[in-house]
């Protein structure tokens, strides 16, 4: 058995991956806040729906309980409703049927035990890059898997519970276990139906699908057509997306192609039903009718919008920690609309110099633009956050391209590393709690991005 384990054999990466998860999972509860182990959160909304669904309706049979706030629901036509991508709530539904209301269910808790799953998984993908020939070693997989869980925002997302972190945490898991699914086009029907549950989890992951087409494009090859590889493809020039359009296989291609859709047409129809049977309206999420501060700001300009980009880019690109002026009770202050990308997570600025270039690139780097893009003109930021949350969405294909990039994990690469984790495990242990309050300036307004003059 420990022969088959130190192999380069499947038992072995998933007895790791298991690891990893394990490990993960620990931690994760040991930087939790005592109440998320022992309550419901306050902003349960995934348990108030599931709920609503054991009562038999689709809205929640009378105004949101005040622990919630008021927060992010939406009212219509006198009912109220909870408007997130429903399939966090499904997840919880037998919970709630067994403990026979929302507030005996410690979602916080379940959600912290689904946590360990994205890292884990995202290993499972980094060694299939391995083994398709474009990955790196084995142990720097393990380092990418540790550095995701503990180095990126995900680590302060899986410590709270609430209803836009917990969403990202089953997003997390669903964009990695499409990842791994999607690599060599192998898998067309379940990658398909990742993309979908993933979609019903967090929209922007319905725009992951470039990376299972352009497998396709890679894979399925006529005999003799010369292959898509070499070290700097160019399937982003029409030349070069020609060349490969000529070279395709069209039976097989058609054939992934077809399945990877079928489960994604299937969970889209779901979506448009639901919406139809709340709202009278297939293409109507329900967003409108939020009873928000910011309400007047999406009918305004809309949920996307040129608006909203300059904004989204200042807290991607340059939202920094500050000193106090004058001198408060803590040494910084983070503004609440989260801290730049490339200060929580340095590591990305490796993504800028790649050692290499394989056909792989062009697909992650895709649907990671592809993914991204629609935040980016999206009317919120993510506030209230310690950094950037919607980098979650693509945050599994970032490491990917991490992994394919040929780095050698040196000098400055560990100082980077060890910075990610010590800015990270802050923000577990901060955001959202009472007494680290001093450390985030608060704004109900949104319009404090940088440090006030």
């Amino acid at each position: 058995m420990w022969r088959r384990l130190t192999e380069d054999a499947r038992p072995r990466r998933l007895a790791v991956a298991a690891l990893l998860y394990v490990v993960c999972t620990a931690i994760y509860f040991a930087c939790a806040a005592p109440q998320t182990l022992t309550r419901h959160t306050p902003f349960n909304h995934f348990a108030l729906l599931a709920e609503a669904w054991s009562q038999g309706r689709l809205d929640l049979g009378g105004p949101p309980p005040p622990h919630a706030q008021n927060n992010d629901f939406a009212s219509y036509e006198g009912k109220w409703y909870v408007t997130f991508p429903p399939l966090p709530a499904l997840l919880l539904l037998p919970l709630v049927k067994l403990g026979g209301s929302a507030q005996n269910v410690q979602d916080g808790q379940f959600f912290l035990w689904l946590a360990g799953l994205g890292p884990a998984v995202l290993l499972l993908v980094l060694e299939k890059l391995r083994r398709l020939g474009v990955g790196a070693s084995f142990a720097a997989n393990v380092v990418f898997g540790v550095l995701f869980a503990f180095g990126t925002v995900y680590f302060f997302t899986a410590e709270q519970g609430t209803v836009w972190f917990a969403a990202h945490v089953v997003g997390v898991a669903l964009a990695a276990l499409y990842a791994l699914f999607a690599l060599g086009a192998e898998r067309p029907l379940l990658a398909g139906l990742m993309l979908g549950l993933g979609f019903m989890t967090r929209s922007p992951l319905l725009f992951a699908a470039p990376l299972f087409v352009f497998e396709v494009l890679r894979t399925c090859r006529r005999p003799g057509a010369p292959p898509i590889d070499g070290p700097f493809p160019r399937l982003w020039a029409w030349s070069g997306l020609r060349d490969a359009l000529r070279g395709l296989d069209l039976a097989p291609a058609s054939k992934r192609l077809t399945l990877f859709a079928l489960p994604i047409a299937v969970v889209l129809a779901l979506a448009l039903w639901h919406n139809h049977a709340r709202f009278g309206d297939p293409f109507d999420f329900g967003y409108r009718y939020l009873t928000v501060a910011w309400q007047g700001r999406m009918q305004k300009w809309g949920l996307f919008n040129y608006h909203f980009l300059g904004r989204n880019l200042a807290v991607v690109l340059t939202s920094l920690p500050w000193i106090p002026n004058p001198p408060g009770a803590a040494p910084f202050q983070l503004s609440q609309h989260g801290l730049a990308l490339w200060v929580t997570t340095p590591l990305y600025l490796w993504l800028l110099w790649p050692r290499r270039v394989t056909p792989v690139h062009v697909g992650l780097w895709l649907t990671v633009l592809a993914v991204a893009v629609p935040t980016l003109f999206y009317q919120n930021t993510g506030w209230i956050q310690f950094g950037y949350r919607f980098s979650n969405d693509y945050a599994v294909f970032l490491f990917c391209l991490l992994a394919v990039g040929g780095y050698r994990l040196r000098a400055l690469f560990v100082l980077a590393a060890i910075w990610s984790i010590a800015v990270n495990t802050f923000g577990a242990i901060s955001f959202g709690r009472g007494v680290f309050d001093k450390y985030y300036h608060s704004d109900p307004s949104q319009r404090t991005l940088h440090q006030p003059d």
